[in-house]
């Protein structure tokens, strides 16, 4: 691999990393934006059969995401810290400017009457899970109680989904099942109590990293067996993790958080990111659109 190429997907990489920490960004999404997405999973998928190859094309890409997370994480934590709710409205309204274009990909392999459930059923399931007694009461202490050592790992095997399904954020589902503020915490609690929050990141670790490989072997058949099913149950989950980014801030935070000047800022900020996300899509989708055309004539002329 040459070093412009190299330095290129440590780019994209970065770009993808951001998107796997800001909740309502889906990092599989900006990987078929980039048009990576194919590549990154057929790399997972093969790592064994083209190790040298998969894993040539898949550092970069790592080392860009570990990068861009690193310089995101402090503003990040800082503004949920001090402003919750316009953050995560912003994380509501990214993830809405995103319908538009995921609709259009699903209507491109049809719809069907047993589609309607596809879409429903995932809805009702994301919204049903920020219900749950206890879910958003998540202790990642020194003195947490011993199963979360075996929920950590299951919660990192959902977090693996920010990049291995488009249209899914792994910040988000972590958000609603309350784990994304603790795990973020694991971060700065390296500092003060480095055993336990080194081991608590190594089970989260250990269940992105199978998860990773699980769920993109799982996707890879999906995609290819069932398109149509798999694209609308996609839609489902995100149309209905809208209002669960709104539920799961109730959930966490309550209503202390909530003014006037907070509410209206809010508003501004889902709205801006809506349309900041739609014109992305939309930007994304018109770059791949002259690509195909201006590569046509080319095929056609060594045929």
């Amino acid at each position: 691999m040459k070093a412009r190429e190299f330095l290129i997907n440590v780019a994209k990489g970065a770009a993808i990393g951001i998107a796997m920490i800001i909740p309502g960004v889906s990092g599989g999404t900006l990987a078929v934006m980039l048009k990576i997405y194919d590549k990154i999973i057929a790399s997972i998928s093969g790592l064994r059969k083209h190790f040298k190859e998969s894993v040539l094309f898949l550092l970069p890409i790592v080392i860009g995401a570990v990068l861009a997370f690193a310089a995101a994480y402090f503003p990040l934590t800082l503004a949920l810290e001090h402003y919750p709710f316009p953050t995560m409205l912003l994380f509501a309204g990214l993830m809405a400017g995103s319908l538009p274009k995921l609709f259009k990909d699903c209507k491109v392999t049809g719809f069907k009457k047993i589609d309607v459930a596809l879409i429903l059923i995932p809805f009702a399931l994301v919204i049903g899970i920020c219900f749950i007694p206890g879910m958003g009461d998540v202790d990642l202490s020194e003195n947490m109680p011993w199963f979360q050592y075996i929920l950590v790992p299951i919660i990192g095997v959902l977090a693996s989904c920010a990049l291995v399904v488009p249209g899914i954020s792994g910040s988000m589902l972590l958000m609603i099942f309350g784990y994304y503020s603790p795990v973020l915490g694991l971060f700065k609690d390296v500092f003060v109590t480095p055993l336990h929050a080194l081991s608590v990141l190594g089970c989260f670790a250990l269940g992105v990293i199978v998860g990773f490989f699980t769920i993109a072997k799982i996707m890879q058949l999906l995609l290819k067996h069932f398109p149509r099913a798999t694209g609308w149950a996609i839609f489902g989950f995100v149309v209905g993790s809208i209002p669960a980014i709104v539920v799961a801030f109730f959930s966490e935070y309550g209503a202390d958080y909530l003014d006037a000047v907070s509410i209206s800022v809010a508003v501004i900020l889902f709205i801006l990111g809506a349309i900041g996300t739609y014109f992305l899509a939309a930007y994304a989708e018109k770059k791949f659109a002259d690509t195909e055309d201006n590569s046509q004539p080319e095929e056609q002329s060594n045929q």
